[in-house]
């Protein structure tokens, strides 16, 4: 299994706005995502604080290695990117609420 893991670190009262986008919309139907080949599930955690910095992790679990880079490759995939780049006329700037991103790839040994 290969597992895929983003850290958001967060202005206070703004977690909301990292599950409101990346989410499960169940009016919507399985995304994109979760219809891609070798997908198993993902998962979003918040940290539990009181006051103060705010932490979302994502948690994407797939099937291989292989299965995650399909999707990267995907059509649907680069679509997405290349709308959003569209929409801001160049790479979307990073929202103002977001400290800092966090992101690594794991291979499951155990």
């Amino acid at each position: 299994m290969f597992v895929q893991i983003r850290k958001w670190t967060l202005t206070e009262g703004n977690s909301d706005k990292i599950i409101e986008r990346f989410g499960k919309k169940p009016d919507q139907g399985p995304s994109l995502l979760e219809k891609q080949m070798g997908f198993i599930g993902r998962e979003l955690l918040v940290k539990n604080v009181r006051r103060g910095e705010e932490e979302v992790v994502m948690i994407v679990r797939w099937d291989s290695e292989e299965a995650w880079k399909n999707w990267e490759k995907s059509p649907e995939h680069i679509a997405g990117h290349k709308a959003k780049i569209k929409e801001h006329g160049g790479k979307p700037p990073k929202p103002e609420y977001v400290l800092s991103m966090e992101h690594g790839n794991y291979t499951v040994v155990e």
